[in-house]
């Protein structure tokens, strides 16, 4: 029987900044139609993936689960990716895989970019690898950021998780005060104060408009609070209670760890104005936004300037580079020496020559032209979900979209719950078997890099079609 789904005017108004479309009638799947093809789909990825298998297992003897990072892990076995250009990638059985993923943004300019390799081997032939000590080459592409993003000031780390870390710190040291808030199912990368609350458990963190915050064992948090996405009204309630105690408020401008969340339109301008009234300093992670959301990345695109930015993946063409900044009376707890700040690979001179690659190569026209192929795909996507009348709605921000298998907006961790996790799981691993790997995790995000074109992305779109099929078959 066909449902009609809610008129968009029932929900709140997304961030005209980012897209998000819903069908107008849908009808339910049949669920043991998904078991079977869910069945009968690992079963072809065993036959076909043998070689990953078998690297997996050598890998493990060496490797906890095989892999170099937990997340790379899924049961029975990960892909193991021998090799990779432009768009594509190649696996250890030989199979060539159309990269959706790029490294979750990280791969924004394609792999093997040629004027990064260029860059980067001229650094190896003619600069060197490690000076630490200051430098131009690192001076040169602080003030490209500098530009691009707005930033008054800015230091270089290694990853997102340790930008993240430092500007946690820089806030404490600026404010004087020790607790934090997050979003609840944010994730931040591994500093224990943001390990808090990421994809918990429905059972561990109480009810959806007072939740509880859920702490692992392993984990040595501080006091940190968490609020639900797009709730301006919990978030003013925390700071009301607990302003004078609270440094910092860090969250994802949109959420892009449970597929892609949008703010609700005029959400994160309160969020803005709340950290205002508080004296507390607004964190914007963007290490997974970044260049992905536009040529000055999301802040900017949505219009909101938070205190601090932290930065990695897509600006560094596939390199180790992250970095935060932001207004400069907060920075300048690192000159007057309030918070020290330390790295011994920091803005090392092959991180920064693939840096000053992704900046010359990410302009303007490059970056629009990535996103028009995104929206046309995504407009293709639509179709697909209305002719077969699919339980799913369409999210994006830049270059990265997704299939949100719900047919009503996620706006929240306790929204991405509910969404169906059996047809993301046969969804994402129809795609593995045929050629196409999006990120593991059932949150169907994928990445238009500047490698990809129209005709790769209609793979996408001719194998939903496929899926569709086989599903109302």
């Amino acid at each position: 029987m066909t449902e009609p789904t809610p008129t968009t005017a029932t929900w709140p108004a997304h961030d005209p900044a980012t897209r998000r479309w819903l069908p107008e009638r849908w009808t339910p799947l049949d669920p043991d139609a998904v078991e079977r093809l869910l069945a009968q789909e690992w079963e072809r990825f065993s036959a076909s993936t043998t070689g990953s298998g078998e690297h997996n297992a050598r890998a493990s003897r060496s490797l906890p689960l095989g892999v170099t990072s937990s997340f790379q892990h899924w049961d029975p076995y990960p892909i193991s990716i021998a090799s990779a250009r432009g768009a594509w990638l190649t696996d250890v059985d030989g199979r060539k895989l159309l990269d959706l993923s790029m490294g979750f943004g990280a791969m924004l300019v394609g792999h093997l970019n040629p004027v990064v390799v260029e860059r980067v081997q001229e650094a190896l032939t003619d600069v060197g690898t490690l000076f630490v000590t200051p430098s131009p080459t690192a001076t040169e592409v602080a003030e490209r950021f500098q530009e691009r993003f707005g930033l008054d000031m800015l230091r270089f780390t290694n990853s997102g998780t340790e930008s993240l870390m430092y500007a946690v710190r820089a806030a404490r040291a600026f404010t004087g005060r020790k607790a934090i808030v997050k979003i609840e199912g944010g994730y931040h990368g591994g500093y224990d104060a943001l390990q808090v609350s990421v994809k918990p458990d429905l059972a561990d963190i109480g009810p959806a408009d007072n939740p509880t915050p859920q702490v692992p064992f392993d984990v040595e948090a501080g006091t940190v609070y968490v609020t639900p996405y797009n709730d301006l009204d919990h978030l003013r309630g925390i700071l009301a209670a607990h302003g004078s105690e609270i440094a910092a408020v860090v969250m994802e401008p949109v959420l892009e760890n449970i597929a892609i969340v949008l703010p609700d339109e005029g959400y994160l301008a309160g969020v803005r104005q709340a950290c205002d009234e508080s004296g507390v300093v607004l964190i914007f992670d963007e290490v997974k936004t970044g260049l992905t959301a536009g040529y000055s990345g999301a802040s900017q695109r949505l219009g909101i300037r938070p205190d601090l930015v932290t930065l990695a993946k897509s600006i560094g063409g596939g390199f180790p580079l992250a970095a935060f900044g932001g207004r400069r009376e907060v920075m300048e707890v690192v000159v007057d020496g309030r918070m020290a700040h330390f790295g011994t690979y920091n803005g090392n001179p092959l991180v920064m020559a693939a840096a000053r690659a992704v900046d010359e190569i990410c302009t303007h026209d490059a970056l629009d032209a990535a996103e028009k192929i995104n929206v046309g795909t995504l407009d293709d996507v639509d179709e697909v979900i209305s002719e077969f009348e699919l339980p799913a709605h369409t999210v994006a921000l830049g270059v990265k979209g997704c299939i949100t298998w719900s047919p009503t907006p996620v706006r929240n961790y306790r929204d991405y719950k509910a969404t169906d996790f059996r047809i993301a799981e046969l969804s994402w691993l129809w795609g593995v078997n045929r050629g196409i790997l999006t990120p593991p995790g059932l949150d169907e995000q994928w990445l238009v890099s500047l490698a990809h074109h129209k005709s790769e992305m209609d793979v996408l779109v001719n194998d939903l079609r496929e899926l569709a099929q086989a599903l109302r078959g």
